[in-house]
């Protein structure tokens, strides 16, 4: 067990143990993490993430957003400018530049468990609406507000969205969406993961009752160990932030984690340090501070 009694600030040197290993990896979540409110990166957090690089530390981009959303940080890819999107559902090269991403891994939703999720919650959350997040596309029930930057490809109940007769049957399902008018996102979240149980992994990353709904054991932490076994590096060679429910589990595997000064209850509580708030720069702080550490 992690002990989160005592909390370090990434503005002073953190308590460590002596058996501590440099870092190898950077995993940072982006909204509300390492973008600013404006969806912006900030010179400093640029030239520390290209600093990181420098020194022989890969940086991954670990995100709930899906591929075609991840131009914010396309024009700061350094070494190998692999992401992590889609909340852990898929692995893509940036490399490729806006519109041309290359999805290097997919860990899909079945379609079966996400009828399955769409039908219990329906019956737990009367209300709930729904879409469906795919590799390439983006599909909405009627009734589901606007809350992303794009116009869906198709409107349509989720069984259809979802059925073997709909046109992008045979593309991938990354997650679902399910949206609630009235319930507190928290309670939401847990009214969600008590009535879907393991058919799907469940989480949040936005302020409103929105959930992110991904195929079984799905997660953030789960693909980043992945391509860190793939590499070689240990969970405790790595150093991750993030800010809100869908960044915990990464949090509490990384070696070194840190909640943003503007964190959720549930992140600060995870991470076993915090920095300041992504306006202002908290993962540059942390990163500038590691840097000086090295050998």
């Amino acid at each position: 067990m992690r002990d989160n009694d005592r909390v370090t600030s990434a503005t002073r040197q953190p308590e460590t143990a002596p058996e501590t290993l440099p870092p190898r990896l950077i995993a940072t979540d982006l909204d509300g993490t390492l973008l600013r409110d404006d969806k912006s990166v900030s010179p400093r957090t640029v030239a520390a993430l290209a600093a990181a690089e420098e020194a022989g530390i890969e940086v991954f981009f670990v995100t709930g957003r899906p591929a075609r959303w991840m131009d914010v940080v396309s024009d700061h890819v350094h070494g190998h400018g692999l992401a992590i999107c889609g909340n852990g559902a898929a692995v893509v090269d940036l490399h490729g530049g806006p519109g041309a991403h290359r999805f290097v891994k997919v860990r899909e939703l079945a379609r079966e468990n996400a009828l399955d999720a769409v039908r219990l919650l329906r019956d737990a959350a009367p209300g709930t609406v729904y879409a469906v997040e795919q590799t390439y596309g983006f599909y909405q029930e009627p009734a589901y507000p606007k809350l992303h930057m794009e116009t869906p490809d198709s409107l349509a109940p989720a069984e259809e969205l979802l059925g073997p007769d709909h046109r992008a049957a045979a593309e991938p399902v990354l997650k679902i969406l399910a949206y609630h008018p009235e319930i507190d996102p928290d309670a939401f979240l847990t009214l969600a993961r008590l009535a879907i149980g393991d058919r799907a992994n469940v989480t949040r990353s936005s302020p409103s009752a929105l959930l992110e709904i991904s195929g079984p054991g799905v997660s953030k932490a789960s693909t980043l160990a992945l391509c860190c076994a793939e590499r070689g590096i240990s969970h405790e060679q790595v150093v991750a932030f993030g800010d809100m429910p869908n960044d915990v589990e990464m949090l509490t595997w990384a070696g070194r984690s840190y909640a943003m000064g503007n964190a959720h209850p549930d992140v600060i509580a995870a991470a076993s340090g915090r920095t300041v708030a992504n306006n202002e720069d908290g993962v540059a702080v942390v990163i500038e501070q590691l840097l000086t550490e090295l050998p």
